[in-house]
């Protein structure tokens, strides 16, 4: 008789098999997310972000999303706590130093995450000082009076902010009927009732890797900031400006507008921005944006590269107070420090919007400029605008008012504050302030008086064609009498006028 062999068990190499993946995740997830962290770092101490966390966490470059995400926003929230455990600890060696993000996001994964999987060399050599760092944390509790890690990280509380998920249709790729359809499989759709092409869809909707984001159809866009571009009222076939454009979601809502015609020059001086910028504008289909490499104020109001430029987006570097929560600003060393409000910064960044603003105002052919930030504070909003006026008025700029129907105005601390606009970090979940200066007829170039009129010409024959087109479709449907043949005639001879 032949005994045969008891079959080996599978479970645990399939569970082993499992771990490996797991480990393989948070692996990479820890680079992913140094990366990504070290560029917040580096844009939060020089005051100039390549991007939010949440634009640097979804780009394309990045896989493990999710995990990735996670991991910075946790880190962030404890590295003050994480600084000081591993200063007292005296864990940074010269070697280790080189790579301080990841080694932030490991001592994290040690002391507060899960340390479960941790594979490598970074944190192999911080697992063999897992005690000390321990050691190191128990002396913070005891110096800080706190009995628990809760009580300590009280002030650096992640908050709820409970805003609605807008997404803005690139009409270059799509229509909104068509995203509405799509983006309405899964989720609660509805038209904002005032940008017409934004969509509102349910706070928690995660769309981050839906196929219409990930293509360029949609862009998740906040109202506030849609808002900009529409106050432009760039028309296609126009030259215009972005003077401060990167990542690049307001200019591509500019080519929108323009309908893919015309020409957008978009400045970036940020090499690292300059790339997302490009990228953006690949991704959205966006033919007409040229990206410049360089400072806005560099650019010559009387060079003839720019005679034809006729309306500038001026949405310069600025506190970012307005949208603190939306961006996770708030879990930025320069804000748990104090110094996101901190006067001279505001000083110094008011300086810089008041000169890039004469700057654009003093393009002679320019017609319409919109000044915008994403601050609260009236430094660098209406005392802006109040500082510029005289120098404004002198080029034959006046203030006008975008979207009338919206309540929210500007702070009676200018004359014209009627005119300005300001949405509200609690009502409206994000603060914004955008200024509009339209220039005197007087003052447009007659030659672009007259583009402007062949332009409305040239549409309302366009109109016209159309409007024959579908006429003729409908008599066609009609039996062919001889009163549909003269319907057809009329109708013909006014198109023809």
């Amino acid at each position: 008789m032949v005994h045969k062999k008891p079959a080996q068990p599978t479970k645990p190499a399939a569970k082993s098999r499992r771990e490996s993946n797991v480990e393989r995740s948070a692996y990479f997830a820890r680079r992913e997310a140094a990366k990504v962290l070290k560029s917040v770092l580096q844009g939060d101490a020089n005051r100039r972000a390549v991007g939010s966390i949440k634009t640097l966490v979804y780009s394309p470059t990045i896989r493990n999303k999710k995990a990735t995400f996670a991991l910075v926003c946790q880190t962030l929230k404890y590295l003050p706590i994480i600084k000081d455990v591993m200063e007292i600890a005296n864990v940074l060696n010269s070697k280790w130093k080189r790579q301080a993000e990841l080694m932030y996001i490991i001592t994290y994964d040690i002391l507060f995450g899960q340390d479960a999987s941790l594979t490598g060399d970074p944190e192999k050599y911080l697992i063999l000082r897992k005690g000390p760092l321990q050691s190191a944390l128990a002396k913070i509790l005891v110096k800080k009076g706190a009995k628990r890690i809760e009580d300590l990280m009280a002030q650096y509380q992640i908050y709820d902010v409970k805003k609605p998920r807008y997404v803005r249709v690139n009409t270059l790729k799509m229509d909104v009927e068509t995203a509405m359809f799509e983006l309405g499989k899964e989720n609660v759709v509805q038209k904002d009732d005032m940008i017409p092409d934004l969509l509102v869809l349910p706070p928690s909707t995660d769309l981050h890797s839906h196929p219409l984001v990930t293509d360029g159809s949609v862009f998740m866009q906040g109202k506030a900031s849609s808002m900009v571009a529409v106050a432009l009222g760039p028309k296609p076939g126009w030259e215009v400006i972005d003077a401060c454009a990167a990542p690049g979601n307001k200019t591509v809502h500019v080519a929108a507008l323009m309908k893919g015609e015309g020409k957008i020059v978009a400045c970036e001086l940020n090499k690292d921005r300059v790339k997302r910028l490009e990228h953006t504008a690949k991704l959205a289909g966006a033919t007409n944006v040229e990206v410049l490499h360089e400072n806005f104020l560099n650019l010559n109001p009387e060079d003839q590269s720019y005679s034809k430029v006729r309306a500038i987006l001026l949405d310069p570097s600025c506190s970012g107070s307005g949208t603190v929560a939306d961006r996770l600003d708030y879990l930025l060393p320069s804000h748990t420090s104090g110094e996101g409000g901190d006067e001279s910064r505001l000083v110094k960044l008011a300086a810089f919007q008041k000169k890039a603003l004469i700057h654009a105002l003093s393009f002679p052919s320019v017609e319409r400029v919109v000044y915008s930030t994403c601050s609260v504070h009236q430094i660098e909003n209406e005392d802006v605008v109040k500082s510029v006026l005289p120098v404004a008025a002198s080029y034959g700029f006046q203030l006008s008012t975008p979207f009338p129907q919206w309540a929210r105005r500007g702070l009676p601390v200018v004359e014209g504050s009627q005119h300005l606009l300001r949405t509200d970090p609690v009502e409206d979940k994000e603060g914004f302030f955008i200024a509009l200066f339209t220039r005197n007829a007087t003052h447009i170039p007659e030659t672009f008086q007259k583009v402007e009129q062949d332009i409305d010409l040239n549409n309302l024959k366009h109109e016209a064609v159309k409007r024959q087109h579908r006429q003729k479709k409908f008599v066609r449907s009609l039996p062919f009498t001889r009163l549909s043949r003269l319907y057809l005639h009329r109708n013909s001879m006014i198109c023809r006028r």
